[in-house]
């Protein structure tokens, strides 16, 4: 894996896509830079910056990682992406990477995103890597909620949590409807059906990639409760979002035996129409066997008389054509030939 490609070295302000500042759970303050939100939390103990970044190089994103006393492992992380779902502490800030899914109507496919989340004491830093899921409405929603954003940068993490997880529902429903359709379709013997279970396959693997680590993900935070004082409020709000994600998983587990249960019944179909189609080739093979057999039959009764016509017909002396009994004899003989070979023939079911 490697990082990003860095084209043109841009100021990290080119990367940010929303910068704030917080005090109480309002917002106090939009710095346009990363240095004045530095600035600023300098200045107010009591104050919380939440910064979202999309897609920074690596040029861009060093300086901020500095700023902000990042581990050097997880900034790695945060650049190159296609992580894995995880959660790491390194002293006193939490690295915790998500895999979003955003189900695609139009060409019914599972679209993957990837957020990091950097949650210092004073400070939260988000990295996306794809254009879902939409921040921005978590920051809308926790600005409307004072209440819950008070509760510090931990609150902003649970709340991407929620929003990554609720935006799994889509995508369930989507993934649900599309083996529904591939049960219609192997039923009715569509012959692209195999395609379609391959390719469905494939998401529910991907799916369950993103959403299986993301129970360990949110046990560990369970785990950490009461060793960082977390408020009882976030405690049951992450107990929603872990019933949530339960559910999710256990829905992908049940899509890929679906699959899988789909895939035997279909290549059991497929081997059952095969098996119809040779019988009836073999049946229209013994028919046309039976045809040539007849057909053979009846002209080896027709060459025996032409056989015996044709040496009659000779033109030499024989010592026959002064027999009186010549003619009939070779006419008689015609006819036993030919009732001979039809005895037989009939006898052996060829006629």
């Amino acid at each position: 894996m490697e990082a990003r490609p860095e084209d043109v070295v841009a100021p990290v302000e080119g990367s940010v896509g929303d910068a704030g500042g917080y005090v109480a759970g309002q917002r106090v303050a939009s710095p346009s830079t990363v240095a004045e939100t530095l600035v600023a939390l300098r200045e107010r103990s009591d104050a919380m910056a939440w910064i979202g970044l999309f897609r920074p190089t690596e040029a861009q994103f060093r300086p901020v990682a500095e700023a902000f006393g990042l581990h050097e492992i997880a900034v790695e992380d945060a650049i190159v992406a296609h992580q894995r779902p995880k959660l790491d502490r390194y002293g006193e800030t939490l690295f915790c990477v998500l895999r979003a899914a955003t189900y695609l109507d139009d060409i019914e496919e599972v679209e993957f995103g990837e957020i990091h989340v950097f949650v210092g004491s004073n400070f939260v830093l988000t990295v996306r890597h794809s254009r879902t899921p939409d921040l921005g409405a978590v920051r809308q929603r926790m600005e409307r909620a004072p209440e819950l954003l008070a509760l510090g940068p931990e609150a902003v993490l649970y709340a991407i949590l929620d929003r990554v997880v609720d935006g799994y529902a889509p995508v369930v429903a989507g993934l649900s409807k599309d083996i529904e359709e591939i049960e219609v379709q192997v039923f009715r013997g569509d012959p692209t059906v195999s395609r379609r279970i391959y390719e469905l396959s494939g998401e529910v693997v991907e799916f369950g990639r993103a959403t299986r680590p993301l129970i360990n993900v949110l046990a560990a935070l369970r785990a950490g409760f009461d060793k960082y004082g977390t408020d009882e409020e976030l405690r049951r709000y992450l107990s929603d979002v872990t019933d949530h994600a339960t559910i999710v998983t256990e829905r992908v587990a049940g899509f890929r035996q679906a699959l899988s249960d789909i895939l035997t019944i279909n290549a059991t179909l497929v081997s059952q129409a095969q098996n119809e189609e040779i019988k009836r080739l073999t049946e229209a093979s013994f028919d046309q066997n039976e045809e040539i057999k007849r057909i053979s039959a009846w002209a080896a009764i027709i060459f025996a008389p032409t056989l015996i016509g044709t040496i009659y017909g000779m033109n030499f002396d024989m010592p026959e054509l002064h027999w009186s009994l010549g003619y009939p004899f070779a006419l008689g003989l015609m006819v036993v030939v030919s009732v001979g070979l039809w005895v037989i023939f009939r006898i052996r079911g060829w006629l």
